[in-house]
């Protein structure tokens, strides 16, 4: 498992996450505070708080191309 930090300033950056996401088979989970959602669903994504880093949980040991394509995302 791999955990990273993102933050998702605006409609754009949550569209273009839920995307790139959807890509891989792999569970990816969101947590902000005591709110955990799946990272592939862009109505949970928009039940967190946006205004803050949102740490995310790759639940796979070989994710290097989602950590690519997440880049831009991160703080």
């Amino acid at each position: 498992m791999k955990t990273i930090e993102v933050i998702l300033g605006s409609i754009n950056d949550v569209k273009d996450f839920v995307n790139a996401v959807n890509k891989y088979s792999y569970d990816v989970d969101l947590t902000s505070g005591r709110y955990v959602v799946d990272a592939k669903s862009i109505m949970g994504i928009f039940s967190l708080d946006l205004s803050k880093p949102i740490k995310v949980e790759i639940h796979s040991d070989d994710c290097q191309p989602l950590l690519d394509e997440l880049a831009p995302f991160t703080k």
